[in-house]
């Protein structure tokens, strides 16, 4: 099976993370790199691995640019696995994907995560399951507020190990991308009914609601409270994204 897969990862500015992502990945034939023109070491980096093929695109999206990764004429493989730049594979999963066989009605598998801050990993987290491997010729990517959701025509199946999801970039820049995607989340938001979303999106939906129910459920039912400064430092990385959206979402009001 680990023959039929090509690993596809984008990235922007990723030296903190591309490394440990890249080498649980030796077993590819190629593994292929999108970049959005990073100016930090990332290209270097890519380059000491003799299975990436790196190219580069200018972000417009996270669909879009997912979209012309995994559909890149590169990829000559039947299946793809999507992975963002702090993902890492444990042998666990790598012994499980070689084993999988598929049958023509699976178009893919999601992977749940152990969440980690500074590699310590947490007992729980808000992040949730992704389908990460799939048959790209059976799925599509649509944009989904501030990121992608991808639309798969099968079946998907869930895989038994997790994938760590580890992001050692600096807090300064975690925060820039919550600015950004407080605006996108908003924005989506404000444009949806209220019956199309889920109970969550609702509470999202007036101001600073969910920033007490985000902290709460994460030290609390996610166990977070548990695990010490980085179970404390991932909480209040939730409450602020949710602080952020309201503040979003009060400006939309008024503009």
């Amino acid at each position: 099976m680990l023959e039929r897969i090509t690993p596809v990862v984008l990235t922007y500015n990723e030296a903190p993370n591309l490394a440990r992502c890249l080498e649980p990945l030796a077993w590819a034939r190629e593994v292929l790199v999108v970049d959005s023109f990073s100016t930090d070491e990332t290209l270097a980096i890519a380059a000491r691995y003799p299975n990436v093929r790196l190219l580069q695109r200018s972000f417009d999206s996270h669909a879009q640019q997912w979209s012309f990764a995994v559909n890149h004429p590169s990829v000559r493989t039947p299946w793809v696995l999507a992975l963002d730049a702090d993902y890492v594979l444990d042998d666990g999963l790598v012994e499980e994907l070689s084993g999988l066989q598929p049958g023509p009605e699976v178009a893919g598998y999601r992977a749940r995560f152990v969440y980690c801050v500074d590699g310590v990993a947490l007992r729980g987290s808000l992040y949730p399951p992704v389908t990460v491997l799939f048959r790209p010729d059976r799925a599509r990517y649509a944009q989904d507020g501030h990121t992608q959701r991808l639309e798969a025509h099968g079946e998907v199946r869930a895989l038994e190990a997790p994938i760590r999801h580890d992001d050692r970039k600096p807090f300064a820049h975690w925060l820039r991308s919550q600015r950004r995607y407080a605006r996108l989340e908003a924005a989506k938001l404000r444009a949806s009914r209220l019956a199309e979303l889920s109970w969550p999106d609702r509470v999202r939906r007036v101001p600073f609601a969910s920033v007490p129910l985000a902290v709460g459920y994460c030290l609390v039912r996610k166990g977070c409270a548990l695990d010490g400064r980085a179970g404390l430092f991932y909480t209040t990385q939730r409450g602020i994204a949710e602080a952020l959206l309201g503040l979003e979402l009060l400006r939309g009001a008024g503009d």
